[in-house]
Order: C-alpha cells, then structure tokens, then sequence
C-alpha cells in the first residue's frame, strides 16, 4: 500500500504532510505562514498572484499549486523572497487605484496587510493612475475595477460555488479586467449581495453598499494582529473569511 505521508524541510524545519497536499497546506497546518492573495481555501488553486513564490530545491516555485513530496528542501522565509513579494505587492498597488485612507476596506484589506506586512510605507515605483470603470448599476453591490488585482476569487467562487457564473475576465495583458456576465452592467446580472463572490473579495473591488465603516478602527480585520498571525501562532486554521465555504 502506498504511503500518503511524506517528509520535507521549510526554512530549515522538517515537515510531516498529507501526499496530495500542496506546500502552502502543508506549511500552514504545520503553522508556517506563507503569504498569499488569490489563494483562498476550499478552492481549486490559481497560481497568479504569485505572492506565494517559494524556492524549491532552488527553483522559484507557486506554493498554492507545487505539490508536496519526499526530500523536498523549500526556501520560504528569505530575505531575497522578501524583497520579491515586496516588488509583487508594490507593482500591484501602482498599477490600480488603491487610496487607502478612504477606502471602505481599509483595516480588512488584504492586499494592505500584506503591505504592512512587508513594511511597505508607499510605494517606490511610479504610479500608472488608469482608468478604469466603476459599476454602481447593481442595487446592493458596488464593483470598482481601480481596487481589483485580477485574483480570480469572485471568478471562482461565482462558478464553483455560488454556480451563478457572473464573472469572468476580458482582454490581455494591460487591458485584461474584470467582467460581467450582462450587456446591462451588475445590475443586470443575477448577482445577490449573499453570494459568496462578493464575500471573498481581498480588496475593495466588490462591496456591499450601505455597509461602509459600520466596523469601528480598532475592531477591522487586521487592527490587532498581522495578516498570517493566526498561523504563525499555530494554530494552522484559516481566519472565518478566508473560506467560501462559510
């Protein structure tokens, strides 16, 4: 009978996991925090973000999609990793329209707790400042394209989940962005504001309207402890948003 455990080292610490697992689960229940952005839990994973980049027996590899197996050596907690998901999340936040101290998500957003995370004050690259469309058609969810970093969660989750395909992508390379399943916008779309694509949201892109700063600063998502804290604590269990499945 084959055996499903296998033995691999991160950052120098011998870890036990599920074959068929990937290194981002693996790393996690063994309370090693890798970050990340358009993986969530309980979904196919994407790969495109990238910010989950380790090296694996010294090769650049997406720990959300490399599965684990015997002998592996990964490098996760470096400071040339560092530096790389530094330059990811920079490039991610010039290259949309991220205003912070206004932003509803603000103290929720993910992308900003990785920035904090990775001691990112202000971007050291130009902004692009694009523009880009902004969809209030829908009577209870706002879609604004600035915040959207082309995760792919709602995608997903509309699909997988929800089974409502709303979502998809449209165009290339600079112009690829976030589409709707309706000539009419949002609205005409059967979209509801309980559908779990709008709750998976890392950013500010997809909001419920008429819920803006109901939770006081203080009390946000990330006021009190880093994004990641949960796992590096070892506790090795997600955050209750970070599933679509609840």
């Amino acid at each position: 009978m084959q055996n499903d455990t296998v033995t691999f080292v991160i950052d120098q610490k011998e870890v036990r996991a599920r074959r068929g697992q990937t290194i981002l689960e693996a790393a996690e229940q063994a309370g090693v925090y890798i970050p990340r952005l358009c993986h969530l839990k309980g979904l196919t994973p994407h790969g495109s973000c990238r910010v989950c980049t380790v090296r694996v027996n010294g090769r650049y590899q997406a720990a959300c999609t490399y599965p684990v197996a015997d002998d592996l050596v990964v490098e996760n907690d470096t400071e040339e990793l560092r530096t790389l998901r530094r330059d990811l999340l920079e490039m991610l936040l010039v290259e949309g329209n991220h205003f912070c101290m206004f932003c509803e998500k603000s103290g929720h957003c993910e992308l900003q707790a990785l920035a904090y995370r990775h001691s990112i004050a202000a971007p050291k690259y130009p902004h692009l400042w694009p523009r880009r469309e902004v969809d209030a058609s829908h009577p209870d969810v706002l879609l604004d394209r600035n915040r959207c970093v082309l995760c792919g969660r709602c995608v997903r989750v509309s699909r997988d989940v929800d089974g409502k395909n709303v979502f998809g992508f449209v165009g290339r390379g600079p112009h690829r962005h976030l589409g709707v399943n309706s000539r009419r916008g949002l609205g005409g779309s059967d979209l509801s504001a309980d559908d779990q694509a709008v709750t998976v949201c890392p950013v500010g892109c997809l909001l419920r309207k008429r819920t803006a700063f109901q939770v006081p600063v203080g009390q946000r998502r990330f006021d009190r402890q880093p994004i990641g804290a949960e796992v590096g604590a070892g506790a090795g269990s997600p955050q209750p948003s970070e599933s679509p499945m609840q």
